[in-house]
């Protein structure tokens, strides 16, 4: 078993000091990773950054994260990104990275995405350009999971996660208002992740949302907002898969 601990859309702010804190030090009693699926800050700002750094700084296990459109909105996401990076995250953005469990490989491949909407109610790229250029970014934000996935099976890992902010399919939705489910999520994250593959999907953003949700291909998709999980983190035991030999 490899053990998965998740959260996302904890929006710390100063005044949030320590809030987190208590429930991640004792992460390595029950878990091997913590991801946080993005939404990290109130408003992308440097020291909001820091509150968030701060508690998850030497926990004992590794953390990956993703960003979310809150940690963009004050055009400081290069910065934000880099003061995790300060306290130890690794921060991905159509990259991939590998841990070792024991005995495992871990990897996860993170991507905000962005949204779209789903197959046969979803945006497309006609008419105004700016229309156009919305459309364009779902995709490039499709095809950079897409890209760190393929890393991922190169790397031959025994346990591979998908890591974003916006959801990849409309199952883990439910809950919110049918009119905005465009702007939650994509299925070009789906198809991403069912064409290359993957032992679990887990996001954020959704915060009226539902826990558990499928792939069209079968792979398990959770959202971990926690207004959702309503707790810390959640936390996921993943079979170690076997592998056909290369």
């Amino acid at each position: 078993m490899v053990r998965v601990a998740a959260v996302g859309d904890i929006h710390l702010a100063p005044g949030c000091e320590g809030l987190l804190r208590p429930a991640f030090t004792k992460l390595p009693e029950c878990a091997d990773v913590l991801l946080l699926a993005g939404d990290l800050t109130r408003h992308g700002t440097v020291d909001e950054a820091r509150v968030v750094a701060e508690e998850v700084r030497d926990i004992g296990v590794p953390v990956v994260a993703v960003l979310g459109n809150h940690d963009y909105h004050s055009d400081q996401a290069d910065e934000v990104a880099g003061t995790l990076r300060s306290a130890g995250v690794t921060v991905l953005e159509g990259q991939s990275a590998v841990f070792s469990v024991g005995d495992h490989r871990v990897g996860v491949a993170g991507a905000k995405g962005f949204c779209g909407g789903f197959a046969g109610r979803s945006a497309g790229a006609f008419g105004e350009p700016e229309m156009r250029a919305w459309v364009r970014v779902a995709h490039v934000g499709a095809e950079r999971l897409s890209s760190a996935l393929e890393e991922l099976a190169s790397e031959r890992c025994d346990v591979r996660v998908a890591l974003t902010h916006f959801s990849p399919v409309p199952d883990t939705l439910a809950g919110e208002p049918v009119e905005i489910y465009p702007f939650l999520g994509s299925y070009l994250l789906a198809e991403a992740i069912d064409a290359v593959g993957a032992d679990l999907a887990v996001h954020g953003h959704a915060h009226l949302g539902t826990e558990h949700g499928m792939t069209a291909g079968g792979i398990r998709v959770r959202n971990v907002a926690q207004p959702v999980i309503d707790r810390a983190f959640a936390l996921y035991e993943l079979p170690v898969p076997a592998r056909e030999a290369a």
